[in-house]
């Protein structure tokens, strides 16, 4: 053990509080060096002055000086705390009375868009239907009112041979319910067919597409025959 390593543990050699192999390795040392043996008298003259020190008697408002002193003393982040649980005093504050209005409003909106989307798009009635009730759909497609008392028992052609095949036609109407044009999906499409199938659309009832309960126009019937004849 060198000087170096030996002054720091002289105090701890006093007292008893090294290790025992640091302690042997010390009184080594402190048998061949003399400046290491001068500084341990030191130490034992210091102890014993100190034991001698008569004790001083605390003052009686030393411990309350001491906590006004730290009352006193103020964190430099002291002001930030206080900023930060003021807001989230205010927030709670605010947040909590809306909470439940809030709650509540949201499930009205998603209700009341649930209610738009199908009455727009799907169109279904809720609940039971009563014959003459309307739809509740926003926007009401074009319909067959009442078709023309015109003969049409079934599909023939002009040589009076019967024919299976059906008639499916898709009319275009106006805002007055009035077929603008029509095309002939499938079936026969010859000059007798078209003559006889513009009598029937012409003196038929239609009732055209109605937007938020207002007529438009653009609404396409379907119409189908499952047999038409035609006499040339």
């Amino acid at each position: 053990m060198n000087c170096r390593e030996a002054q720091p543990r002289l105090p701890g050699y006093l007292d008893g509080a090294i290790r025992s192999r640091d302690r042997i390795l010390l009184r080594q040392h402190l048998d061949t060096c003399a400046d290491c043996r001068q500084q341990l008298a030191s130490y034992r003259l210091l102890a014993t002055h100190l034991a001698n020190v008569k004790p001083v008697d605390v003052p009686a408002g030393l411990a309350a000086q001491i906590r006004a002193q730290a009352s006193q003393a103020r964190s430099p982040w002291a002001f930030v705390n206080r900023l930060w649980v003021r807001a989230l005093l205010v927030s709670q504050n605010i947040l909590e009375p809306l909470a439940v209005p809030a709650t509540g409003g949201v499930l009205t909106a998603v209700a009341v868009f649930m209610l738009v989307v199908q009455s727009m798009l799907v169109g279904m009635p809720l609940g039971r239907v009563e014959a003459d009730d309307l739809p509740l759909n926003l926007v009401q497609p074009a319909q067959l009112e009442s078709l023309a008392p015109f003969p049409v028992p079934g599909i023939g052609r002009t040589d009076g041979q019967a024919d299976s095949a059906p008639l499916l036609i898709e009319a275009t109407l106006n805002a007055q319910g009035e077929v603008l044009f029509y095309k002939i999906l499938s079936g026969p499409n010859d000059a007798a067919v078209q003559r006889q199938i513009d009598q029937v659309l012409l003196f038929s009832r239609f009732r055209p597409q109605l937007g938020f309960g207002r007529p438009m126009g653009g609404g396409r019937v379907l119409l189908s025959f499952s047999e038409v004849r035609v006499h040339g």
